[in-house]
């Protein structure tokens, strides 16, 4: 059904970017200690200003992906406070505070979603 496609509006692909940007935190925390890794964060705030005014995601380059659930579209390295020796930037305590921030913005969203799926509900039902 096409009103439900657009019952949600921006939030939908919000949730999917902040999703995405989990992830991308999760794996820097993973190699924290993997030489030579650069860590990488998901840069929200430019992709969901694209989606408002193109009405989808735009690429800059054609090997980029075209939605924010999957692949490496948007994506900017973070800048470090120090590298380590071996050239890794990940800086773990800042991508556990980044990757909890990241958490509770999820769940933000997630909730209304929630609200909004309660409220077509009692339309539905005529309340």
């Amino acid at each position: 059904m096409k009103i439900f496609d657009t019952a949600f509006g921006i939030h939908e692909k919000a949730l999917n970017l902040r999703a995405q940007r989990m992830e991308v935190i999760s794996q820097n925390i993973a190699n924290a200690d993997t030489p030579g890794f650069k860590a990488r964060d998901v840069d929200f705030k430019n992709v969901l200003n694209n989606v408002q005014q193109a009405g989808a995601m735009r690429t800059t380059h054609s090997g980029h992906v075209s939605h924010a659930g999957t692949g490496q579209a948007n994506m900017v390295y973070t800048v470090p406070f120090s590298t380590a020796v071996d050239g890794n930037t990940v800086d773990i305590s800042v991508e556990h505070a980044n990757y909890g921030k990241a958490a509770a913005e999820y769940q933000a969203t997630l909730r209304f979603i929630e609200g909004n799926i309660a409220g077509v509900r009692k339309a539905l039902r005529g309340e």
